[in-house]
């Protein structure tokens, strides 16, 4: 039952956004950081996607693009889509010198089997708190909010994404991070 509810709470939150689109500068989650500006920095417990857990700092990945995404739940048909997306195009990822991170306020060992479950090889971090996605304005009644964040090799944010389509958000981000890449 507790499953139900939350995955209505997160739909009821996903028609929210498409019927009252957010302002650039603030979200239903929240205030959004300023582009152009020091990405919020965190530490958080994750699983690095290959069974090993262990802490993740953003300060860790200066010097290369990272994708912070932001998800409801492991398990869920979005977020389960939008991850493969990710595990999918990760060879482009890499070739391009960016990090993947996915976080979301399921526990370590939710990540864990998450991974398992779908082969995912990239990091997924517990913020159970919810501390890390209220500083990027992506926090709603206990749950993480589908949005993205590109934060550049020194650590600036470079581009929000909110209202993400898990089924070609991949792609999208692939294409934005070919221009900046392009253009730096």
């Amino acid at each position: 039952m507790l499953k139900f509810l939350r995955s209505a709470i997160v739909s009821l939150c996903l028609v929210a956004l498409l019927l009252f689109p957010a302002h650039s500068a603030h979200a239903l989650g929240g205030k959004q950081p300023a582009l152009n500006e020091p990405a919020p920095t965190f530490t958080l417990v994750g699983n690095n996607g290959v069974g090993e857990i262990g802490d993740f700092s953003l300060s860790d990945y200066l010097g290369q693009w990272v994708v912070l995404y932001f998800y409801p739940q492991d398990f869920t048909s979005g977020c389960t889509l939008e991850a493969r997306r990710f595990q999918q195009d990760l060879p482009k990822y890499i070739e391009r010198n960016v990090q993947i991170l996915g976080v979301s306020v399921d526990d370590v060992n939710s990540h864990e089997q998450f991974c398992d479950a779908e082969g995912l090889t990239f990091p997924l971090l517990a913020d159970s708190q919810g501390k890390v996605s209220k500083s990027y304005g992506s926090y709603l009644t206990g749950y993480a909010l589908r949005h993205t964040y590109l934060i550049d090799p020194e650590g600036l944010l470079q581009k929000v994404y909110l209202g993400v389509n898990p089924a070609i958000h991949s792609q999208e981000v692939l294409a934005d991070l070919d221009s900046f890449i392009a253009n730096s």
